[in-house]
């Protein structure tokens, strides 16, 4: 099995998919793994050379049992020492919630290491309204996952609002979703709550960061993903390199609830990446010129 060593010496597992075009990097959300992008693996490994793997915490990759060793930069420089590890310089990198919020990490402290990066149903608990409720349940949540264990967790956190709309539009693809999350490791599931849910900062805390982004960017959320349609238009706004996609009747797992719009809008923003054709926005087309 392959894996890639971080700098704390924590084992990260990948898969690779693909030949000689552009690398794309997948980076997961809480309930997932590497296995959740798989049917982005396939689209876009016609195309591209793919890596999707599971970040610190889940399974099988290594297990640290330590939750100061969960924050959010460990996620980002885990990124990049996937990438060091494969010895590729740039890449698009394509991340989901917790993912999401990593690339846009990325695109503020390592702009370097990416050729574009797309944020899908990023910005839980970055509303101000919402912020300290968003890490108290965090915590509370992590001492759930160590007295239940994670199939008895996940049974009601799946059914959180903003996964209705999988359940309704694709009973199959959200039994399938929730069986491979209640596969996790429980103790990861925990030391991942309290360390990155649970301690990040908002998205909002990096708003002149996120301003300076040089990187292409593509903002994704589905339209019924309420904790995270406010901050994806707020990325909107502050990035001038970026696009915004909203998906219809869509909560949170957009690229699996709507892996066709999904693969569609990010393939084209590649593909135009790529070409060249991917350009930061006209200031002429400002309401009120950004400060």
């Amino acid at each position: 099995m392959p894996y890639a060593t971080t700098k704390d010496h924590v084992s990260l597992y990948y898969e690779e998919a693909g030949g000689d075009g552009t690398p794309i990097l997948f980076s997961h959300e809480f309930a997932g793994d590497y296995r959740n992008w798989e049917l982005q693996m396939r689209y876009f490994s016609r195309r591209h050379r793919c890596i999707t793997y599971s970040a610190r915490g889940y399974l099988p990759s290594a297990v640290p049992p330590d939750p100061k060793d969960y924050t959010y930069k460990h996620w980002a420089s885990d990124a990049i020492a996937i990438l060091d590890h494969l010895k590729i310089e740039k890449a698009h990198v394509v991340g989901l919630s917790m993912g999401g919020f990593t690339v846009v990490v990325l695109g503020m402290f390592y702009p370097g290491r990416l050729l574009s990066l797309t944020a899908a149903g990023a910005g839980s608990g970055s509303e101000r309204a919402h912020t300290e409720e968003f890490r108290k349940n965090s915590k509370a949540l992590a001492d759930e996952f160590l007295k239940k264990g994670a199939p008895a967790v996940v049974k009601a956190y799946g059914l959180s609002p903003a996964r209705i709309p999988f359940l309704v539009k694709d009973p199959r693809g959200f039994d399938e979703f929730n069986k491979m999350f209640s596969e996790h490791s429980a103790l990861g599931c925990a030391n991942t709550m309290r360390g990155f849910q649970g301690e990040r900062p908002s998205l909002y805390d990096f708003e002149a960061d996120i301003r300076k982004i040089k990187v292409p960017a593509l903002i994704v959320v589905g339209d019924e993903d309420e904790p995270c349609l406010e901050p994806s238009f707020l990325l909107k706004q502050w990035m001038p390199t970026s696009g915004l996609v909203v998906l219809p009747k869509t909560g949170h797992v957009v690229n699996q609830e709507e892996p066709a719009l999904f693969n569609e809008a990010v393939a084209d923003f590649i593909s135009r990446v790529d070409a060249g054709r991917w350009p930061v926005r006209d200031p002429r087309s400002y309401r009120k010129p950004p400060p």
